[in-house]
């Protein structure tokens, strides 16, 4: 039970490329820049991303404009 919550919760490149509206060549470069510090979790050669994760990266790009 414990396992499948784990995996339910984990995302492709291409799942996460498609939930963040970029390319999985973008989330490939992040990676190996470390332009941006979002987690990945490493499944030998695989990158899997948690949707929290990338629901946080989104919130700490919002930019407040005042006016």
């Amino acid at each position: 039970m414990k396992e499948n919550f784990f995996q339910s919760n984990l995302l492709s490149r291409k799942e996460a490329a498609n939930y963040l509206q970029v390319t999985e060549g973008t989330l490939a470069v992040w990676l190996s820049t470390k332009r941006y510090n979002l987690p990945v979790v490493k499944i030998g050669r695989l990158a899997k991303y948690r949707k929290t994760d990338l629901d946080t990266f989104i919130a700490s790009r919002v930019i407040n404009m005042v006016e």
